[in-house]
């Protein structure tokens, strides 16, 4: 029984079940017929792509993506600022270049009726405008401005 586990083994791709090397017909799974070749192939593509990426840096992006989404910010900005971000990582911080960001979100029905002042030219302003969040890649605060049509 043991002498069986310690022989080389994988789990099929096509249907999930642990199968012997000695027991492929022909380099396919005896179960479903799936070729093991194939998915080996396959997934060598993908396994340069998994090497060069690390797990925390992963997370990193997904809180960072999940928190702006959840703000309501574009995706397409967020991974602007996700790029910007990973270029200014590879430097240290004393070199880091564009580190203030600002992304557009969404006005709330509270937001669009109320006054507001315009951050770049301070005028009191009631429709219309954008809302926006501004900070630093450095520091953890995020102000949150409108700007008028104007400007």
């Amino acid at each position: 029984m043991t002498s069986r586990m310690q022989s080389p083994h994988t789990t099929c791709p096509g249907c999930q079940e642990e199968v012997f090397l000695d027991e492929l017909v022909g380099g396919k799974c005896p179960l479903c017929g799936c070729s093991l070749e194939e998915f080996d192939e396959a997934f060598g593509e993908y396994e340069g792509l998994l090497d060069r990426s690390d797990l925390s840096w992963l997370i990193f992006n997904y809180f960072v993506f999940k928190k702006f989404v959840d703000l309501g910010v574009p995706p397409h900005q967020i991974m602007e600022f996700v790029a910007v971000y990973e270029q200014n990582a590879e430097k240290p911080p004393e070199d880091w270049n564009k580190t203030g960001f600002t992304l557009e979100i969404p006005m709330s029905r509270w937001d669009s009726f109320r006054p507001k002042y315009c951050a770049n030219c301070k005028k009191l302003f009631f429709k219309g405008g954008k809302k926006q969040i501004k900070g630093d890649m450095r520091k953890a605060a995020i102000a949150v401005e409108y700007v008028c049509d104007k400007c």
